[in-house]
């Protein structure tokens, strides 16, 4: 049997159950015995890609922040700095608005280089304050992401190939977001699961007929030892 293809997978959308943003679990055991480098490529804050990873029992491969992380097992790099997208948070906060994620705030606690606002906040104020920053923002279906508009996810997955040499012509992508599109563009494989928003299945070479974790699964399934 050949062997197994690197993988780039999402987290939410693409890991998870419909009915919520939780991990389906059916999707660690494939992952574990994966016999090639599997990145985790996410919105997300750097810490939870990790966590992933660790509980995974997986090597810490990671693209976080939409590129702005980026982990290669040995070194981290830092692709953006979050002072210019916190300042664009503190304008939106002093016009009356909120983050929309409760005082603790775990969504942004730990975040390094873009803040994430709550999808229930007005998203046209905040396309402007970020526009004065030279920031975007990016609706991923999960938050409204105020980042830099050059780091992306597939160039971190670049960078994680060339540092741990693995072959992107021969790896696979699955995601369900416009933010997924940057991998899709540099893998040789990419699906987007059923729920993927319009860029997403715009951009995959197949649209799965099967949603979340349920489309993930189906493409592990067919893709494994096919290399």
């Amino acid at each position: 049997m050949t062997a197994d293809p690197p993988l780039v997978l999402d987290i939410d959308g693409t890991l998870t159950r419909p009915e919520s943003w939780g991990l389906d679990p059916r999707v660690l055991d494939p992952i574990r015995d994966w016999e090639a480098p599997v990145v985790i490529a996410t919105g997300k804050a750097f810490p939870y890609p990790v966590a992933l990873c660790h509980f995974a029992g997986i090597p810490e491969l990671v693209v976080a922040e939409n590129g702005g992380v980026v982990y290669t097992g040995e070194d981290v790099f830092f692709t953006a700095d979050r002072e210019a997208a916190q300042a664009v948070a503190e304008r939106y906060r002093g016009a009356g608005y909120e983050l929309g994620w409760g005082a603790e705030d775990t969504v942004n606690r730990w975040r390094e280089t873009e803040v994430a606002i709550n999808l229930d906040q007005p998203v046209e104020p905040l396309r402007e304050i970020a526009a004065e920053y030279g920031l975007e923002v990016v609706d991923t279906g999960y938050a409204y992401h105020v980042k830099d508009a050059d780091p992306n996810k597939g160039d971190g997955v670049e960078t994680i190939a060339d540092r741990v040499g693995f072959d992107l012509a021969e790896s696979v992508a699955v995601g369900d977001s416009i933010n997924d599109v940057s991998t899709f563009e540099v893998v040789d494989r990419s699906f987007a699961v059923a729920n993927a928003d319009r860029a997403a299945t715009e951009a995959a070479d197949e649209v799965l007929e099967d949603a979340h974790a349920d489309g993930t699964l189906s493409v592990l399934e067919r893709v494994r030892g096919s290399r």
